[in-house]
């Protein structure tokens, strides 16, 4: 028997660790190696200049409004394993710090080696070889990449001169930028981030990370990172930067969207990877040099590991993250937390091997999950499958005739089962020249349904079982109403008492027949009887009203009018065919209007009974349900400054400032600009390597071998 190390699972530092592959310097990215586009800032390098992605005729590559110049190099190009192999072949054998055999000094790399710091010792391995975006809006002066040096970047760029830093009297003068949320947008934005209230078991309280002024939100963990880039952000920033930089944002999310889906369409995959050349670039447009870091950079290379690696959520580290939570408990000893991660890990080991021989007692392997509903009795009609695991208290209630009319035919209508008698009826009714045979069915189907049945169960059919006879019977005039369920492993509450809790667990959806989307609150939990002890639970739902003017889907994302109701007597679903959503409020449309997100659950899987697809999928929310599509067309023209013109001192980030939106940003039109030829690219190919090598020329090839330090962002 022999074993293979096929993956590991690591941020961007640990991987540089592993593959000998330096994270830092100009060619920082380990898949464009030595093309790696980027260029020296004040302070910093700056992975800049994905116009060199672009097609050669693109008209991009000729703007100058990028940084200056035109954009003539080639795209990085691919470097298959036998390259690597041969780059480790010159990387020499060193001693790490400062040896007697380098005349006392860390040694020099030299220009051969390019980024590697050494050979990993998994290229020993036969088969190794195969195999702060939210801190720059809220400018926060801790996180923000808007700084005065990025400024003066721009400046030495000779771009965007109305974002250049200037000064009055003794002070240095920073001017507002477009990009960045004023000080009442931050306090909006802050205040919509805390009024979000997920689902139970989704996210973190983010309400609690808002600072009491509403002036940051402080404490992100990477999960809680990765909610507000996919859930957020794209809804927050609409109606607090101009179309254009909210745009763009949002094409970046919904890009995320895809990518985190569970099941990942490679075709999705291909073509975003095109996309994200124009969303970069269009970035490039609008934020500073420095604010492109390595992590922004390798955004380009996501759609390429998912199409090789399978879906993100099979090789993300949040698993590994709530594990480690779990080892921080284990500390009592702040002054030894290794000694405790120890104890405390020998000691949960112990209890649980014990706990395999403990049958009277709850352990960690008989425990039921928060959201589990229990067994329940297998039942041959499909009504009587809709079962919950109440909770709260137990309630009696009695329902009036015609609403408990329409749930009954409601049950009977949604029951395969006997959809022979319910066309039979329907023929009856059109025999009969019924006016309205609809209204008619309605009413009357249900008394019929009882009279055929038991005329059949005297004569002692044999189609007539317990379950056809107790649903023919109607149900128990007295129903039970709960506060809150269980349903398939998803909690549901009735809105109500939903309001009073921290998490949101209301929201319901339910399909129709022509594939539209039908959404509202839950109202109540009503579980009607039937004879012999069968029973169906239902949900009384509020449906909001799915017209063009009260429900607007823009940039795949779903705003809803919550004023206006629809069905009002057709409120009924049964338990198993709610889907559960949540509302999140939209400031871009009013109060009154809120944005449909919909949940996907971690522990639950949506899988076909077949379990075929003539599609090419990686592995239940795809990704073929968010459409990126980013506008190739015209490169909008920004003025990035605001509108007033205010300013703000570099030494004051948070001073008080009255800024507002540019809604009227204007856009260029590029029709006019000539695009670069074939001749142009032919004529300047030599020019282009010799740019190239300039670029790699421009390494700082003293970087010593040891004297490393990682930084990670955010988002890591």
């Amino acid at each position: 028997m022999r074993a293979a190390l096929l993956w590991t699972v690591n941020d961007f530092p640990a991987r540089s660790s592993l593959s000998g592959w330096s994270g830092q310097g100009y060619k920082a990215c380990p898949t464009c190696n030595e093309d790696t586009p980027s260029m020296r800032v004040i302070g910093k390098t700056a992975y800049f200049g994905h116009r060199r992605f672009l097609p050669s005729t693109h008209r991009w590559r000729s703007n100058l409004d990028f940084d200056g110049r035109t954009e003539r190099k080639r795209p990085p190009r691919g470097f298959s394993s036998v390259d690597i192999m041969d780059q480790l072949r010159r990387v020499k054998t060193t001693i790490p710090g400062k040896h007697p055999n380098y005349g006392g000094v860390k040694r020099k790399r030299g220009d051969d080696e390019l980024n590697w710091r050494k050979k990993s010792i998994f290229y020993e391995l036969p088969y190794w070889a195969e195999i702060d975006l939210l801190g720059t809006l809220m400018g926060d002066p801790h996180k923000s990449k808007d700084t005065h040096n990025a400024r003066r970047d721009l400046q030495n760029l000779g771009i965007r001169s109305e974002l250049h830093l200037y000064e009055d009297g003794n002070k240095l003068m920073k001017p507002a930028a477009e990009y960045t949320f004023s000080d009442a947008n931050r306090r909006k934005f802050c205040r919509f981030v805390r009024s979000v209230k997920f689902p139970d078991s989704f996210a973190a309280n983010l309400s609690k990370n808002v600072a009491q002024n509403d002036s940051r939100i402080v404490g992100l963990k990477s999960h809680d990172c990765h909610v507000i880039m996919q859930r957020l952000l794209p809804v927050g920033c609409r109606s607090l930067v101009n179309k254009t930089i909210s745009s763009t944002i949002i094409e970046l999310c919904t890009f995320f969207n895809q990518l985190c889906a569970r099941t990942v369409n490679v075709t999705d995959m291909v073509k975003a990877q095109d996309q994200l050349v124009i969303i970069l670039c269009k970035l490039e447009r609008i934020f500073p040099p420095a604010f492109f870091d390595i992590m922004i950079h390798l955004v380009l290379h996501l759609p390429e590991e998912a199409i090789l690696g399978g879906p993100v959520y099979m090789r993300w580290m949040y698993p590994f993250e709530r594990y480690l939570k779990r080892l921080k408990d284990y500390v009592r000893n702040a002054a030894k937390p290794e000694g405790s991660i120890s104890e405390g890990y020998v000691v949960d080991e112990a209890l649980t091997f014990c706990s395999r021989y403990f049958d009277d007692i709850e352990t960690r392997f008989n425990r039921p999950d928060r959201n589990g509903d229990g067994i329940h009795r297998t039942r041959r009609f499909f009504v009587f499958e809709s079962q919950c695991k109440p909770m709260g208290k137990q309630s009696q209630v009695y329902v009036e005739k015609n609403v408990r009319d329409r749930a009954e035919f409601y049950i009977l209508n949604n029951s395969p089962e006997i959809e022979t008698y319910l066309n039979q009826h329907k023929q009856e009714l059109q025999l009969r020249g019924c006016l309205n045979p609809d209204e008619a069915h309605r009413n009357e189907f249900a008394d019929w349904f009882f009279e055929k049945i038991y005329a059949m169960n005297r004569v002692h059919a044999p189609e007539v079982t317990p379950e056809l006879l107790s649903l023919a019977s109607k149900s128990n005039i007295v129903v039970s109403s709960y506060p809150a369920c269980i349903v398939n492993g998803v909690r549901f509450v009735t809105h109500a008492r939903d309001v009073r809790l921290k998490t949101q667990n209301s929201g319901v959806s339910v399909p129709g027949i022509e594939n539209e989307i039908f959404y509202g609150q839950l109202q109540e939990i009503l579980e009607f009887s039937y004879l012999n002890d069968f029973s169906v639970v239902l949900f009384k739902c509020k449906w909001f009203r799915c017209d063009s003017r009260r429900m607007v889907t823009e940039n795949n994302i779903t705003s809803i009018n919550i004023t206006s109701e629809s069905y009002k007597d057709d409120q009924f679903i049964l338990a198993s065919q709610a889907q559960q959503v949540f509302y999140v409020e939209d400031p871009s449309h009013g109060p009154n209007w809120r944005v449909v997100q919909h949940v996907n659950h971690r522990s639950i899987w949506d899988i076909t009974e077949d379990g075929m697809s003539d599609i090419d999928l990686l592995q239940d929310n795809s990704s073929s349900n968010f459409t990126l599509f980013v506008d190739l067309g015209n490169l909008p023209q920004i003025n990035l400054q605001q509108n007033d013109g205010d300013v703000i001192p570099i030494v004051q980030p948070f001073t008080t400032v009255s800024q507002h939106v540019n809604e009227t940003a204007s856009f260029l039109n590029d029709d006019d600009e000539e695009d670069v030829s074939e001749e142009d690219v032919e004529t300047v190919e030599e020019s282009a390597d010799e740019e190239t090598d300039e670029g790699n020329d421009a390494v700082d090839t003293e970087e010593d071998d040891d004297d490393h330090s990682y930084h990670t962002s955010d988002s890591d």
